[in-house]
């Protein structure tokens, strides 16, 4: 069912809403390939954030490494950084990942403190609590 929330609105195009045209289709095959369903969703993230990125963008980013394993991580951090060296780009992340946070001369901002503040790479929660668990990964598993 559709509902119009304005009933001045004009009634929509069904045929429009129901599938995407061979128009579009068809560029989307253009711009990302016809494989993009045989690659994982890692490897589809990275193509299409490949195929985004302009020269002198501002990006804002929530959490991109969600679909990513760590050295896809590691991959679209390359891909960040020949951004930013290249094409003068620049990034605004919010992450939970201590490989994006590594970022080369990222400022990092704390924002689970009040005030957020400036903090270092090496005292992120999300940094030392991984550090602590590929150390000694028996000292937490034994606690559940």
């Amino acid at each position: 069912a559709l509902a119009l929330a304005n009933p001045d609105m004009h009634e929509p195009d069904l045929r429009r809403m129901q599938a995407p045209s061979k128009g579009s289709a068809m560029a989307m095959t253009q711009r990302y390939g016809a494989d993009m369903d045989a690659r994982s969703h890692g490897e589809q993230f990275i193509s299409f954030f490949q195929a985004r990125l302009v020269s002198r963008g501002l990006y804002l980013l929530d959490e991109p490494e969600a679909p990513l394993s760590p050295s896809r991580q590691l991959a679209l951090l390359a891909l960040l950084l020949d951004a930013v060296n290249e094409g003068e780009s620049q990034f605004v992340i919010a992450t939970h990942s201590p490989i994006l946070m590594a970022f080369p001369n990222a400022r990092i901002f704390d924002f689970d403190t009040q005030p957020v503040r400036a903090v270092a790479y090496d005292e992120l929660e999300h940094v030392t609590f991984t550090r602590d668990f590929l150390n000694d990964p028996e000292a937490f598993l034994r606690h559940l």
